[in-house]
């Protein structure tokens, strides 16, 4: 298995065969509004050309239809012909952009000899959860691959808990920036986790690897990779437990 980090959440997976692209987020540096009033997103450039993050795509997963999970450029780009997974409910939105195989996850699916599961998380919680919607992990399964959990947009929940006691995955991606989004009072709380709460998957789950990514890319982040590296060290995690990669860096397991 293979994983790279491209930015933010979108991800290129290798794995049992097929090499899967992961929530396109594709438009150019300081191109889209800001979240904060800090700074235009997304806040870097992709490490690679989009031609090619698209080279050899076989698969697309979309975890949600946030923007930058699924953008307007990746609509126009990733080919509409590809096998495209995502949550129950977005698939009518996702093929009214021209997308034409398009499964929405239900029950667990089998794509080659790939096994993925859906699984649920919190996007937040309260007034917060309810403005950001439905959202959407997946698990990896195949004969001969490490089980990979890939969390999603989530909080440190008690679905994470249940994902990780029931599929007992070698590797989980979390999402680790710790970005806020404000209620109708302007307070500000999370919406994916933080340093904290991604040490505590880390701790909930010893025998894993983590791998946190969505990092140093929107502007309502408010954890930096050497912020979450600090916190990990302090609570006796090693590089070799959790690890953060930088945008294009390219991981084998």
């Amino acid at each position: 298995m293979n994983l790279q980090l491209i930015r933010n959440a979108t991800l290129l997976l290798d794995y049992a065969g097929y090499h899967i692209l992961i929530d396109p987020y594709f438009s150019p540096k300081h191109t889209l509004p800001s979240y904060t009033g800090k700074s235009p997103n997304p806040l870097v450039d992709l490490p690679l050309s989009t031609d090619d993050i698209l080279r050899g795509v076989q698969l697309v997963i979309v975890s949600h239809l946030h923007s930058d999970h699924f953008d307007k450029v990746a609509h126009e780009l990733v080919p509409k012909n590809l096998p495209l997974l995502c949550q129950p409910g977005n698939e009518q939105t996702i093929r009214e952009k021209g997308f034409l195989d398009v499964m929405p996850i239900t029950e667990p699916a089998t794509v080659g000899g790939i096994t993925i599961t859906r699984t649920d998380g919190h996007h937040g919680a309260g007034e917060v959860e309810s403005k950001m919607g439905k959202v959407s992990g997946f698990v990896f399964q195949a004969q001969g691959e490490p089980t990979l959990y890939w969390a999603g947009d989530t909080l440190f929940c008690a679905e994470v808990q249940t994902a990780i006691q029931t599929f007992n995955p070698d590797l989980i991606v979390t999402h680790s920036s710790g970005a806020t989004w404000p209620d109708d009072q302007g307070q500000r709380s999370l919406i994916v986790m933080d340093a904290a709460q991604t040490v505590a998957v880390c701790q909930f789950a010893p025998s894993a690897r983590v791998i946190a990514t969505h990092m140093e890319a929107l502007d309502h982040g408010t954890v930096t990779r050497s912020d979450l590296r600090v916190a990990a060290i302090q609570a006796g995690i090693s590089n070799t437990r959790l690890l953060i990669p930088a945008n294009g860096e390219r991981i084998n397991f």
